[in-house]
C-alpha cells in the first residue's frame, strides 16, 4: 500500500511524536492514501519562512503482527473513538495502527454541535455520511513504524 505524509520537511525516518494538541486517533505518525490530502497538510503548515513543504511517500507492508483498528466509515464506534482521543487528555489506546476517516474542518464544526448538545449522536452520524471523508492511518507504536518504508519526498510550494 502506498501512503503519504505532508510536512514542512522530508521525513525519511518517521517517529512517534507527542502532539501539542489532541488528534483523532491519538499520538503517533499520521499518513493517508490520498496524495492530495497530504499535499494539503503540507501546504497548511507552510509559513512565510518556509517556501517549500513535502509530500513524503512510503510503502506500507500489510501484516498480521500488528494490533489494528480499522474504520470503514464514520459510524458510532468511530465517533466514540475520535471523541475519546480528542476530549480525554489521559486516554491511551493499545492499537499499533488505526485506519479510518479524517475528521476535517467541516467535520469539526459538526463535532462542536454534538459536543455542545445541539445535535445528538445519530444526527451527527447522518450528517457525517453526507461528507466525502478522506482517510488517515495512524502508526501508534514503534513496532508499527517498522512496516513503513520511505520511498521519496516530493516538494510542495505555496
Amino acid at each position: 500500500m502506498k501512503l503519504y505524509h505532508g510536512s514542512i520537511q522530508e521525513v525519511r525516518t518517521p517517529k512517534i511524536l507527542k502532539p501539542s494538541r489532541t488528534l483523532d486517533y491519538g499520538e503517533g505518525f499520521y499518513a493517508t492514501t490520498s496524495y492530495e490530502q497530504a499535499e494539503h497538510w503540507a501546504a497548511r503548515r507552510l509559513k512565510a519562512e518556509n517556501v517549500v513543504g513535502y509530500v513524503n511517500v512510503y510503502s506500507y507492508e500489510e501484516n498480521n503482527d500488528l494490533k489494528k483498528l480499522l474504520f470503514k466509515e464514520a459510524n458510532e464506534e468511530w465517533l466514540d473513538f475520535v471523541m475519546k482521543n480528542r476530549t480525554d487528555r489521559g486516554y491511551q489506546h493499545d492499537y499499533d495502527v488505526v485506519f479510518g476517516p479524517v475528521a476535517n474542518d467541516r467535520v469539526y464544526a459538526a463535532f462542536s454541535l454534538y459536543e455542545s448538545g445541539f445535535i445528538d449522536k445519530q444526527t451527527l452520524i447522518r450528517e457525517l455520511k453526507t461528507y466525502t471523508l478522506v482517510d488517515q492511518m495512524l502508526f501508534h507504536t514503534e513496532k508499527a513504524l517498522k512496516y513503513l518504508n520511505f520511498i521519496q519526498a516530493k516538494e510542495v510550494r505555496r
